[in-house]
């Protein structure tokens, strides 16, 4: 069941990727995937039209979704896969999420406009295809176009991570939330790339112990922002607690992404694949 070629975990215009659900799945055909999860972020509305494509294109597709959590000072994501995508609970959740993302990004502007980038708001709106969801990608790309940076990674380096000037702080879900809204979905509740997370080897336990106790199951071992150290590290605390092991390559673009979709390290073979729940 390894040998599969399984993602996981990508992105579509429907949050912050730059392919729309039915080009990203002809993309992930092309490069030999066989079961492929749409996971936008705190959204699910691309997931007919992707299904739509994969069943064209011969894939099978994983209904998902990325819900930002707020944890210890930092955000973390929590995965859902194999979700029902129209479950009111999970719905109602990721609607309450994506009003407070409109608030964020004035609030971002408004911090980039105090160092001199002014606009920032309506420049990152045109990056977005859906206006509810913009992001910190869609400033950086903003910035990038308009010659500021040269890429979206020194914009987060220089404005937009944490202690950066457009950076703000933001209340997202609570995690016992999210994971509850993936359950009542009918999904199992997976934490995505989590070696990215500025938290400290307690803090770490902590997020791990609270994503059990809430009735999450697994963990994204194989990442495509993960090292190959990072992918030892989380596939020893997959045995040690018993998680399920996802492989996924998080892929937003073909020049964002370190890894294209379908394209990331294999899972160690002796870790229990997440998809064995889903196939």
């Amino acid at each position: 069941m390894n040998v599969m070629n399984v993602d996981l975990h990508c992105h579509s215009t429907v949050s912050d990727g730059w392919l729309e659900p039915q080009a990203l799945v002809r993309r992930a055909a092309s490069n030999g995937v066989e079961l492929l999860a749409l996971t936008d972020h705190d959204e699910v509305r691309g997931i007919d039209a992707a299904a739509d494509a994969a069943e064209e294109a011969g894939v099978r597709l994983v209904a998902g979704v990325e819900i930002s959590v707020s944890f210890a000072g930092e955000t973390v994501h929590i995965v859902g896969l194999g979700i029902d995508h129209h479950c009111p609970t999970l719905v109602d959740g990721l609607e309450v999420l994506r009003a407070g993302r409109d608030a964020r990004a004035r609030r971002m502007s408004d911090e980039l406009a105090r160092c001199g980038i002014v606009g920032a708001y309506d420049g990152a709106r045109r990056f977005a295809r859906n206006p509810a969801l913009v992001s910190r990608a869609h400033f950086a790309r903003h910035l990038v176009a308009s010659g500021l940076m040269p890429n979206v990674k020194t914009v987060f380096d220089h404005y937009l991570a944490r202690g950066k000037p457009g950076f703000v702080e933001h209340q997202w879900a609570r995690l016992e939330d999210a994971v509850g809204w993936i359950l009542a979905a009918g999904g199992i509740a997976v934490v995505a790339h989590p070696a990215r997370y500025r938290l400290s080897a307690a803090d770490m336990t902590r997020l791990f112990d609270a994503f059990s106790a809430a009735g999450g199951e697994g963990v994204e071992v194989v990442s495509g922002a993960h090292s190959e150290e990072e992918m030892r590290r989380f596939a020893t605390i997959a045995r040690q607690r018993g998680l399920l092991a996802s492989r996924a390559s998080d892929f937003h673009g073909e020049n964002e992404s370190p890894v294209d979709v379908g394209r990331c390290n294999p899972l160690p073979p002796d870790l229990t694949p997440v998809w064995s729940r889903l196939i």
